[in-house]
């Protein structure tokens, strides 16, 4: 089990494995401190600080969060979709199989889908509390459930494990990750910083370092791409779908029922859901996935069940001019 790997330390090696060694990163050119000789004579030898910019929003569906605005496509990104939209939405999609975990808690004793249920309905907070995209919470979700179909895993380092996932995920889409000592403070200290390392190289080694796995979000830029390719004029309603889509995605994300569902699937169902929430005069053709009637339509009934059992979670996760739209339509 993961808690016995954790806790066998041995004092007598003080090597610190090849995770460690580059930590220094995690100490900004601020907090470093200086020689005697930095201060008095070298200053001008002395690189200047960079200051960190807002990170740019990318064409290319599954990277940062656009803004909420609602615009129509900007002539570069439309032919940069034209061109390679189609092809790289074919190739992510073959992918889905591989990356998809499936029944992680079969071979769980300690965790439940309620322990999941819990751990996954606080790490959504925790990552918009950073404010990072919803591209790390699908990769963090994708990376705890496959790590879980590989390893047992006792229910007191579980936490230490949504963190630890979180941490794997931003590294890969987040300009500004978090450091380990604000994850570790999320858990109270109950775990240390070589507790976290550690888990972190188990995981990486048990996946094969196989990371980039095709995410609901990625998906659901796609069809937000090709709805506003097919009629610019609808921009509005494409971009407002796609918001409460994404709201709608996390609640399927911490739900165990929907784990068998591919990220395809529940990205084309969560966008169609949310046309028919905000009765949109022309949603999305739910039949642009290929998938069978049959599986669109169990998709969607389970989407419509979760969302009436979670009605007040809804204002947690929706903006509120979406959810004011949401209730307006409802009276």
């Amino acid at each position: 089990m993961v808690a016995t790997q954790l806790s066998q330390e041995r004092p007598a090696y003080r090597q610190s494995p090849p995770c460690k060694r580059h930590r220094a990163d995690d100490v900004t050119p601020e907090e470093r401190p200086e020689s005697p000789g930095d201060v008095e004579g070298d200053l001008q030898l002395r690189a200047p600080v960079k200051k960190s910019k807002p990170p740019l929003v990318g064409w290319f569906p599954g990277g940062v969060d656009p803004p909420r605005r609602c615009e129509p496509m900007h002539p570069l990104e439309r032919q940069l979709f034209r061109d390679y939209g189609q092809s790289w939405y074919r190739f992510r999609k073959e992918l889905e199989s591989k990356f998809q975990p499936l029944d992680p808690l079969a071979q769980q004793p300690q965790i439940t889908a309620e322990s999941r249920c819990k751990l996954i309905s606080w790490l959504i907070p925790v990552h918009k509390h950073f404010g990072f995209s919803f591209e790390s919470l699908c990769l963090t979700v994708n990376t705890l459930d496959r790590f879980l179909t590989t390893t047992p895993v006792a229910a007191d380092c579980f936490q230490l494990l949504g963190v630890t996932s979180l941490f794997i995920s931003c590294k890969q889409v987040e300009v500004h990750p978090p450091k380990v000592k604000q994850l570790l403070a999320l858990c109270c200290d109950t775990f240390s910083r070589q507790q976290l390392c550690n888990l972190e190289c188990i995981i990486l080694n048990k996946l094969h370092f196989n990371l980039a796995t095709p995410t609901i979000n990625f998906f659901l830029e796609h069809f937000t791409y090709l709805r506003m390719e097919a009629c610019e004029a609808d921009a509005w309603e494409a971009n407002s779908a796609k918001v409460l889509a994404k709201g709608l995605a996390e609640l399927s994300l911490a739900d165990y029922a929907f784990n068998k569902y591919m990220p395809s699937l529940l990205a084309v169902c969560c966008l169609g859901l949310a046309d028919q929430m905000l009765q949109h005069q022309k949603p999305l053709n739910l039949q642009l996935s290929d998938y069978p009637e049959e599986e669109l339509q169990d998709c969607l009934d389970k989407l419509h069940l979760l969302v009436s059992l979670n009605e007040d979670s809804l204002p947690l996760i929706l903006p509120p001019e979406i959810l004011d739209q949401c209730l307006h339509l409802e009276k």
